[in-house]
């Protein structure tokens, strides 16, 4: 999909006149409206790490909002998706800042299961860019087309059961 100033100015709520008074250039929109929108579907990710529960749950549940709250929107309005896709991807520092906080708040949760006991890994950070790649399939919008397989609960399943049994803590006899 190709992003007009109209797509940019409906996402931000302003009329399409108004924009470049407000922006220096395209790529200062682009990163305005990426960043705009990556904000607000972070605020109920980060009230998940910033829980007290049990980490493990945290997690599932942590995982579990990312993907589906992409999918949801990618269903339901897949062209203004497409746009947000679109603005993302040229968007690339705006895109790695975020994807960095995501990586720190997974590394939140895994720390805290650490300190419970309910988890065993050597380093937080680590073990998160882990699990951020390893949901990649899930939840980055590059992978769209995937969401739509009937199997993509199954396989996200998978991939949280394996994860879950490689963070929790081993009994050595």
């Amino acid at each position: 999909a190709k992003t007009t100033v109209v797509d940019v100015a409906r996402v931000l709520g302003v009329s399409h006149g108004s924009i470049y008074r407000h922006f220096a250039s395209k790529v200062a929109l682009q990163d305005a409206v990426a960043e705009q929108w990556l904000a607000r579907k972070s605020v109920p990710l980060i009230a998940i790490a910033n829980e007290d529960g049990p980490a493990p749950e945290r997690l599932h549940r942590w995982l579990n909002l990312i993907c589906s709250s992409k999918h949801t929107y990618a269903l339901e309005d897949p062209e203004l998706f497409a746009t947000y896709k679109e603005l993302a991807g040229a968007a690339r520092d705006v895109v790695r800042a975020h994807v960095d906080h995501l990586i720190e708040q997974i590394a939140h949760i895994l720390s805290d299961g650490v300190a419970r006991g309910e988890f065993t890994l050597d380093n937080p950070f680590v073990s998160a860019q882990a699990v951020f790649t390893a949901t990649t399939r899930f939840h980055d919008p590059a992978h769209v087309a995937a969401w739509s397989d009937p199997n993509i609960d199954a396989a996200f399943d998978a991939v949280w059961s394996l994860m879950l049994i490689g963070l929790s803590p081993r009994n050595t006899p």
